[in-house]
This record gives C-alpha cells, structure tokens and sequence, in this order.
C-alpha cells in the first residue's frame, strides 16, 4: 500500500466515532472513551517549547473556564515525552505566569497522532501539525480543522464552533456564516411543495421559502 493510501486509510471522518486510545498525559493515564458525556477539543502541536505553540496554550488555558462552560475537555498531544511537557508547562506557568488546566498527551510513538491523521509528511515527518478536533458527547468525531506549522490557531473560532453545534443539536437548527451566539438561525428547509407553502406563513424571517431565520 502507498504512503497515500495509507494516510488516506488512517485519517478521521465526520459523523462516524473518534478513534479511541488510551495514553499517558500530564494528568495521568486518559482513556478517550472514558470521556463519553462530555465534549471534547483535541489538539495537537508541533512540539514544545516553540514560540507559536507557547501562545496557543497560554490562549487556550485562558479559555478553558469558557470551554469547561459548554461541558467540554481540552486535550493538548505532541510527539513529545511526558517529561518535556511537564518542564514546558512549567516553564509557561513561570515565565507567562499562566497555568496549563488541561492534560497534555505524550505521543512519542506517534499512536494518537496516528490514529487522527495529525503527521503530514509534506510538512514534517516528525512533528504533528496543527489539526484539531472537536468529539461531541457520545463520542462522534463533529468537526476537525487543520492548520500549517507557522500560523496559531484562533482560540474564539474554536469556542465558535463548538457553541454553534451545541446550539444545532439542542434546536435542531443550522447557524449561518459569521454566527454569534444571540444571532438568529437558520430553519431547516421543507422537503415538500406543501410544506414549501407552509412555511411563509409560519411566521419566521423568511426571504424565501428555502431561506428562513428565526431568533432563539
């Protein structure tokens, strides 16, 4: 099998379950599945003690009472030994005067990086780029973006998403582009010519009968 192929083979989809594994982290022993009624953010970096990856922690422990809010982990992995991202915890909390609240994994077997498709040879073959995933509750994989070496990530974007599937799941609505909490939906179109109808007389924001918003 190619080195194609096997990325491919190897790499999540949406809407089917997260890889589940079980490894060492800086909070002890984490089991995936063990997880199962919470949401869950995992995301990996490059390695530690880089300048990119030290401002998207620093970013995301902000947050993660925000995060903690919508009943969410945070779960940090590079290909890096546990003892490197105890020092550089360490050294974040001393030199940044912020702590790391949420377990970082250990990967340097490169399992879990594995498993989700974090190791693109075309940007490095020993680093894992900057991918991240969000497991809803049940432990379904919901969204999953990647992001190259040079460039953090934005923290909001994430806490963005993640808000805007929680509020689809709970209402059984969809959020259009640039969606802000407190923003008005979008109702899902009828499936027929009578519902077509129907709908413009619903009372909601319409444009058109495909096209209808409503406040929450």
């Amino acid at each position: 099998m190619s080195e194609e192929m096997t990325q491919a083979v190897c790499m999540p989809r949406l809407n089917e379950p997260a890889p589940d594994f079980q490894a060492n982290t800086t909070h002890g022993p984490l089991k995936l599945s063990s997880l199962r009624g919470k949401w869950v953010v995992l995301f990996s970096h490059p390695a530690d003690f880089t300048p990119v990856c030290t401002t998207e922690f620093i970013e995301f422990a902000r947050m993660n009472d925000q995060f903690a809010a919508l009943n969410t982990q945070l779960i940090g992995l590079s290909i890096d030994s546990n003892y490197s991202h105890i020092a550089w915890v360490r050294t974040i909390e001393e030199k940044f005067g912020v702590k790391i609240p949420f377990p970082i994994i250990a990967d340097l077997d490169m399992k879990v990086a594995s498993l989700y498709g974090m190791v693109h040879p075309g940007a490095s073959s020993t680093q894992a780029v900057r991918a991240v995933f969000i497991i809803d509750d049940k432990g379904i994989l919901r969204a999953m973006v990647y992001y190259p070496l040079s460039n953090g990530r934005n923290m909001p974007e994430i806490l963005r998403i993640l808000t805007a599937m929680q509020t689809s799941d709970e209402h059984g609505v969809a959020t259009p582009a640039n969606w802000q909490p407190g923003d008005p939906v979008i109702v899902p179109p009828p499936n027929t010519v009578e519902a077509a109808e129907q709908r413009l007389k619903e009372g909601f924001d319409c444009t058109d009968w495909f096209f209808c918003k409503k406040k929450l």
